[in-house]
């Protein structure tokens, strides 16, 4: 089983959002450039469900330098630019990053959610406000 692999080799392996950037792996790319590469969420949980993610792999906001600050930037101007073309900016979308396996976190590959479509509700249970 792959979590019980040592830490040193899991790091070595690519995440399949690794292998997404790099074309090894299909996917419904609605964005790519230098620096992010966004794709159709493979088990959408809205109309629109787009995930949006640095070409460059850091595991999680906990490894995000001062140096990834212009690509996280960019992500989310992306995420602008596809809810205006999703046609969700006017309504209103959620992003959502998760950290780490209590923040929810699947994939080790810093990724951000582009969320919308229809009303969300409150962002945890029994949360009345954002």
């Amino acid at each position: 089983m792959r979590d019980s692999a040592p830490p040193r080799i899991l790091a070595s392996m690519p995440t399949l959002f690794e292998k997404i950037v790099a074309g090894e792996i299909p996917a419904n790319i609605v964005h790519q450039d230098d620096r992010v590469t966004a794709f159709r969420d493979i088990s959408p949980q809205a109309p629109v469900h787009v995930l949006i993610i640095p070409n460059k792999p850091i595991p999680t906001v906990n490894d995000v330098t001062e140096a990834d600050e212009a690509t996280l930037g960019h992500m989310f101007i992306v995420a602008r630019d596809l809810a205006k073309k999703e046609g969700i900016a006017e309504n209103g979308f959620r992003l959502i990053v998760n950290c780490n396996q209590h923040g929810g976190q699947v994939v080790f590959h810093l990724h951000m959610h582009l969320v919308g479509g229809k009303a969300l509700g409150p962002m945890l249970p029994g949360g009345k406000h954002g």
